[in-house]
C-alpha cells in the first residue's frame, strides 16, 4: 500500500506539471491523449458487439418461461429447475471464464478477441436447439437443460471478454464512458430487436388455447378463474407455434453472427490500454481475495444486485402477467416492445444526466422513477391504453438499469489499480464476478417465481388461471421489485466513489501512466527517478 500511495503522490505533484490539458481539465501528455481517443466508427463497432447478449437475453428473459410452460408443455416444477440450474450454471462459469481470460496470452488478434471469435458459432447453434421441441417426451427436460447450460456457457465466453474489453479500447476514462454510452444505447436497442423479432414472429402464431383445453367444470364454474376472456379460442395450432419459435431463433442467430463480425473487424484491442506496465499477474485466489475485498466494488455489486434483481423479476414474469392477469394475450409483445423502445430513447438522457449531476444521483433517480409505474401496473386492470402508458414511462428506468452498472464499473477498476499498482490481469475478474452475482440472483428469482406459480396452481395452456396465480403474478411484478429497489438503494448509499473521488482517481492514474511513458521514452531518466 505504501508503494501505491507513493506513486499517487509522485504523479499528483511532479508528473502532471507542464502537461497539456485533457478531458475534465486533467493534464495529460499529448502522445497519450491522442493515442487514447476513439473514433465514432470504433465506438459504434464496439457497441454493436454488445447487441447479441441483449438480443438473446431479452428473448430468453421475456419468453423462455412462457415457452417452457405453454409450448414445450413442461410441468412448472421442471421448468423452474431448468431456469434455476441454467442461470446458476451460467453464473458459475462467469468467474471461471473471467480467470481464464485474464490468464490468456496475447495473440495477433488480442487477448479478448479469440474468445469472441471461437464461441460465436457454437453459441448460435445451441441457441437454436434450445427453441426446438424434441420429438420425444422422455428426456425433454434433459434436452432443455443441456442446451440452456451450453448456450449460457458459450455466451459467457463471448460476453466476459467483451465486457472486459472496455478497459482495453482506451485508457482515457471519458473515452471509455463515451464508448459505454454507445454500447448501452445499442444494447438497449438490442433488447428492442430481440423483443421485436421474438414477439412479432411468435405473437402472430400463438396457440392461446383450444376447445379441448377446457374442462366442463371450468365452463360451468368460472368463479374460480380470473376475470377476463374465458373462451379465447385460437385457430393457430401448437405445431405452428413451435415453428414460429424456431424461425425466431434462426433470425436472432443470424443477427448474433453479424454483430460479432462487426465487433471483430471494427475494434482494435490495445495491449497497453487496460493496465499499468509495472503490474504483475495475479493468481486466481489472490485476484479473488483482492477484488472481493475491495470495499467500493463490494458495495457497488451488492447495490446493483438488488436493483437488477428487481428488473429481472419483472422481466421474467411480465409476459405471463400481461397474458393472464391483464387479459392482454394478443398485445403483450407490443407492451414489451414499447418498454424497450422507451428505454432506447432514454439512454442519451441518462448519459447527459450522469455527466451533469453525477452517477450516484443518476442511480437514485433512475431506479426510483420505476416505483410509481410498478404500482400503477397492478392497479390498471385490463386497460390497454393505460398499459401502454405504463410501458412507455417505465422504460426510462430500464435504461438507467442498463447503463449505470457498466458506466460505474470502470471507476471501481481504476480505484483498485491505484490501491494495488502491482496487480495485473484483474479487469476480467471484476466484470465476471459482477455478472456472476447478477446471473445467480436471476436464476434464483426465476426458479422461485416459477415454483410460486406451481404452488399457486398454474395450469399449462389455459386461457384463464386461478385467482391465486393472478395474485402471485401481481406480487412478482410490483411489491417484490419495489422492495428490492429500496434495499439496493440503501446499500448503494454507502458507495464511496462520488464525482470528486472519481476525477481525483483518474488524475492520479493518469500520472502513473505518464510517468511510465516518460521512463520508456527516456531510459536515462530511470536512474533519476
Amino acid at each position: 500500500m505504501a508503494r501505491g500511495e507513493g506513486a499517487e503522490q509522485y504523479s499528483a505533484t511532479s508528473l502532471l506539471q507542464n502537461k497539456p490539458t485533457g478531458h475534465d481539465g486533467i493534464k495529460v501528455s499529448v502522445k497519450h491523449d491522442r493515442k487514447s481517443r476513439l473514433s465514432v466508427c470504433s465506438k459504434l463497432c464496439y457497441a454493436i458487439g454488445g447487441a447479441p447478449y441483449q438480443i438473446t437475453g431479452s428473448a430468453l428473459g421475456f419468453f423462455l418461461q412462457i415457452y417452457l410452460l405453454d409450448v414445450a408443455q413442461l410441468d412448472p416444477f421442471y421448468a423452474s429447475i431448468i431456469l434455476f440450474v441454467g442461470r446458476a450454471w451460467d453464473a458459475v462459469t462467469d468467474p471461471t471464464v473471467g480467470f481464464l481470460v485474464s490468464r490468456s496470452p496475447w495473440t495477433r488478434y488480442g487477448r479478448m478477441m479469440p474468445w469472441i471469435i471461437l464461441s460465436t458459432p457454437l453459441a448460435v447453434l445451441c441457441y437454436i436447439l434450445l427453441w426446438c421441441v424434441p420429438p420425444f417426451q422422455q428426456g425433454k427436460v434433459a434436452w432443455y437443460l443441456l442446451f440452456y447450460c451450453l448456450f449460457q456457457s458459450l455466451q459467457t465466453c463471448f460476453h466476459v471478454p467483451y465486457s472486459a474489453l472496455t478497459m482495453f479500447i482506451s485508457s482515457e476514462q471519458k473515452e471509455r464512458d463515451s464508448a459505454t454510452a454507445y454500447r448501452m444505447t445499442i444494447e438497449v436497442l438490442g433488447t428492442v430487436i430481440g423483443t421485436a423479432i421474438q414477439g412479432q414472429i411468435v405473437g402472430g402464431a400463438t396457440a392461446s388455447c383450444s376447445p379441448e383445453d377446457f374442462r366442463l367444470e371450468d365452463v360451468l364454474n368460472t368463479s374460480a378463474l380470473a376475470p377476463g376472456p374465458q373462451l379465447n379460442v385460437s385457430h393457430v395450432s401448437l405445431d405452428e407455434t413451435k415453428q414460429a419459435y424456431v424461425t425466431a431463433s434462426l433470425v436472432i442467430g443470424a443477427v448474433y453472427v453479424l454483430c460479432a463480425i462487426v465487433l471483430v473487424l471494427g475494434v482494435k484491442e490495445r495491449k497497453d490500454s487496460g493496465q499499468l506496465k509495472s503490474q504483475r499477474p495475479m493468481s486466481f485466489l489472490e485476484g479473488l481475495k483482492l477484488v472481493m475485498g475491495h470495499g467500493p466494488y463490494a458495495k457497488l455489486v451488492m447495490g446493483f444486485l438488488f436493483t437488477s434483481l428487481a428488473f429481472m423479476l419483472l422481466e421474467g414474469n411480465l409476459a405471463l402477467f400481461c397474458t393472464y392477469t391483464l387479459g392482454l394475450r394478443n398485445d403483450f409483445q407490443n407492451i414489451l416492445l414499447i418498454i424497450m423502445l422507451s428505454a432506447t430513447l432514454s439512454i442519451p438522457f441518462w448519459q447527459w444526466f450522469l455527466t451533469r449531476f453525477g452517477k450516484k444521483t443518476a442511480v437514485y433517480v433512475g431506479n426510483l422513477w420505476a416505483v410509481p409505474f410498478l404500482i400503477l401496473l397492478v392497479c390498471i386492470g385490463s386497460n390497454l391504453v393505460v398499459a401502454y402508458v405504463v410501458a412507455l414511462g417505465s422504460g426510462a428506468s430500464v435504461a438507467a438499469a442498463f447503463l449505470l452498472p457498466w458506466s460505474m464499473l470502470p471507476d471501481v477498476v481504476d480505484d483498485f489499480k491505484l490501491k494495488n499498482p502491482d496487480a495485473r490481469g484483474h479487469e476480467a475478474i471484476f466484470y465476471s464476478f459482477y455478472v456472476f452475482f447478477t446471473k445467480f440472483a436471476s436464476g434464483v428469482s426465476l426458479g422461485i417465481s416459477t415454483l410460486s406459480l406451481d404452488f399457486a396452481g398454474y395450469i399449462t395452456r389455459r386461457c384463464s388461471q386461478p385467482e391465486a396465480v393472478n395474485l402471485t403474478l401481481k406480487m412478482l411484478v410490483s411489491p417484490v421489485p419495489i422492495a428490492l429497489i429500496i434495499v439496493g438503494l440503501l446499500i448503494f448509499n454507502t458507495y464511496p466513489i462520488n464525482e470528486e473521488k472519481r476525477k481525483s482517481n483518474r488524475k492520479l492514474l493518469q500520472g502513473l501512466r505518464d510517468s511510465e511513458d516518460s521512463l520508456s521514452d527516456s531510459p536515462e531518466l530511470g536512474t533519476v527517478v
